[in-house]
């Protein structure tokens, strides 16, 4: 059994910061990548950032020079933190870990992030 959870998400003004955090537990052997995935109202799920257990990482163009993402491999923890929010960020955030061997995809359960003046 893994669990995915996350933490960290509000409403936030214009241009402000939120840092979200993500933790994972469970039978865990080891994880190779983790990441952040949004879905806004009406639109599919996309990617936000992912890295990988040696530390690269992945962004998507729309968030590239905004957010960074980090990871403490020896807690099984991820961060984002997304900086000069805009408010087409409003979006539920996912974390998405991959196990190492095995490459199952382990969710949690998602994180309201709502940027508005």
């Amino acid at each position: 059994q893994v669990r995915v959870v996350e933490s960290g998400g509000g409403l936030v003004q214009p241009g402000g910061s939120l840092r979200l955090s993500c933790a994972a537990s469970g039978n865990i052997v080891s994880i190779y990548l983790m990441g952040w995935y949004r879905q806004a109202p009406g639109k599919q799920r996309e990617l936000v950032a992912t890295i990988t257990s040696r530390g690269n990482t992945n962004y998507a163009d729309s968030v590239k020079g905004r957010f960074t993402i980090s990871r403490d491999n020896a807690k099984n923890t991820v961060s984002l933190q997304m900086n000069s929010l805009k408010p087409e960020d409003t979006a539920v955030y996912y974390c998405i870990i991959t196990t190492a061997f095995s490459r199952n995809d382990y969710w949690g359960q998602g994180t309201q992030v709502t940027v508005s003046s």
